[in-house]
This record gives structure tokens, C-alpha cells and sequence, in this order.
């Protein structure tokens, strides 16, 4: 009988040191994955693919950042830490297309005779919007019962943004994607064809099955919080973190396929309200 009692009592130890957190001390810390979902006021360039038939609204809403976390106590009850994830969201489309003869004036008049186009090679557009974050994080921890902490503190770090546009009126080949739009390269001169080689033309990209633009740039991200952690195991909890996102490009900051700058490319901002979750390991 008393092993018995001996061994309950030794198995509701082990059972309840599961649920036990020295919050007292703050010693410690964690890492695990940390999705971010974000409720933009605005995606940059948005507004523009209207022009190419795309839908801006069906871009993922709230947008969701895939990242991981970790933290680790300092001094007190000041933590630090970090966060690093990326994520995409992209929208496309295959138009219906009309044919028309141009006149003198360029472009469609809604006066011209049109006919169905009834060919295979109708263009596909699409266009994908990305978002990196990388950051340092400090907070300060408001213990509230042995194992459930309230903090708040701010995440500070860089952010990457793009746009990419792609256009295809075919099927890729892999060859093809290796060749030159421009012309014949013979060792390290490109041979280019003109009709006339006393009058030549601007040199310009013969015809390619597909056209890509990419448009990105890098800025400062600052995102304060509220955060609320359960120690629920002794090597497992849980933070819930909600807070609001500020980040702007300058104008002027854009750059094409990530080398030429847009010059006349407007001030647009990376704001809205954030909620994260993490599943962690640690103390």
C-alpha cells in the first residue's frame, strides 16, 4: 500500500511539474514557426493592373506571411528576438481577344470593325505580389499567472517588397528561354539584322513568347504589438501576438527587374492591422 501511494504521489508530480513556468525568473527562451496575417490598407501598384485586366480585390486578404520566431530573456523582464518570412499572393487571367485594323490614328477608336480572335495563343497575364520581413524584436513581459504572460514591444527591421508581371502568348520551351531575342551571338559580338545598314533602327527584342517585369524595393518596417503567451507544457506554448504594421517606400525607391531605378515611381506605404500566432519550443 504505501508503494502505491509513493508512486501517486510521485506520477501527480511529474504530471503538474508539466504545467509549472519560473515566471518569477524569467530565464529562457523559444523558437517556432510564426504565420503573420496582415490586413493591408493598400498593395502597391494595385490600382495599375486594372489596365491589364486583372483583378486587384482577389489578392488574399488578410495577406499571410510565413515565417519563424524566436526570443530569449535578457535582463529582468525585457525579452528580445526575432522574426524573419516571407510571402505571395498572385491574381491572373487569359482574355477574351478582339481583332481590329489600326488607321492612321493609333490605337482602337470603339469605331472599327472587330473580329473574334479563334486561335490557341491567347495571352495569359499574370501579376504576383511578394513581401519579406526581417526584424529584431524587444519587449517587455507583464507576468499575469504562473504560466500566462502579457508583453508588448516592437518589431524593427527591413522589409522587401515587389510586384512581378508576366505576359505569355505561349508555351515556354527550355531551349528557347536560353536564346537571344536580340539576335546571333558569336563569342562576344551580337550580330543584330537590319534592312538597311547605312539607316539602322533602334536595336530593339525580336519576337519572345512571354514578357516579364519585375518591380521591387527595399524599406524600414516598425511594427508594434501586444503579445500573450501560455506556457501550457513544460517545453511547448503558445504567443499570440496582435499589433499595427508601418512600413514606406520612398519615392523614387522602385527599381525594374531589380537593377534599373524608377525615377517617377510614388511614395507607397505597407500599412495595416497584424495578428500572428506561434507554437513554440522553449521556456
Amino acid at each position: 500500500m504505501k508503494k502505491i501511494i509513493a508512486l501517486t504521489v510521485m506520477n501527480c508530480s511529474l504530471l503538474f511539474a508539466q504545467f509549472s513556468y519560473p515566471a518569477e525568473d524569467f530565464l529562457g527562451g523559444g523558437i517556432g514557426y510564426s504565420p503573420m496575417y496582415i490586413k493591408l490598407d493598400s498593395i502597391p501598384g494595385a490600382s495599375y493592373l486594372k489596365n491589364l485586366g486583372l483583378d486587384p480585390e482577389n489578392f488574399s486578404d488578410p495577406f499571410v506571411i510565413h515565417g519563424g520566431e524566436g526570443f530569449a530573456h535578457v535582463t529582468g523582464r525585457w525579452r528580445i528576438g526575432g522574426y524573419a518570412g516571407m510571402g505571395g499572393s498572385s491574381v491572373s487571367t487569359i482574355p477574351t481577344i478582339l481583332l481590329y485594323e489600326e488607321d492612321a490614328v493609333p490605337g482602337y477608336n470603339g469605331e472599327t470593325n472587330t473580329v473574334n480572335y479563334q486561335d490557341d495563343f491567347n495571352p495569359s497575364i499574370k501579376a504576383k505580389f511578394s513581401l519579406l520581413l526581417g526584424a529584431a524584436s524587444v519587449e517587455y513581459v507583464m507576468p499575469l499567472l504562473q504560466d500566462l504572460e502579457l508583453s508588448s514591444g516592437a518589431l524593427m527591421g527591413l522589409g522587401r517588397v515587389s510586384m512581378a508581371i508576366d505576359q505569355q502568348s505561349g508555351n515556354p520551351r527550355w531551349n528557347k528561354i536560353f536564346s537571344n531575342t536580340y539576335g546571333t551571338m558569336i563569342e562576344d559580338t551580337l550580330y543584330y539584322p537590319v534592312a538597311d545598314v547605312d539607316d539602322p533602327t533602334p536595336i530593339v527584342p525580336g519576337e519572345v513568347a512571354g514578357l516579364q517585369r519585375d518591380v521591387s524595393a527595399t524599406f524600414f518596417n516598425f511594427q508594434p504589438y501586444v503579445a500573450i503567451k501560455w506556457q501550457f507544457l513544460e517545453r511547448l506554448g503558445l504567443r499570440i501576438s496582435m499589433g499595427a504594421n508601418k512600413g514606406t517606400v520612398p519615392a523614387g525607391s522602385w527599381k525594374l527587374n531589380g537593377r534599373t531605378s524608377v525615377s517617377d515611381s510614388p511614395q507607397s506605404s505597407l500599412s495595416g492591422l497584424t495578428f500572428r500566432t506561434m507554437l513554440y519550443i522553449g521556456l
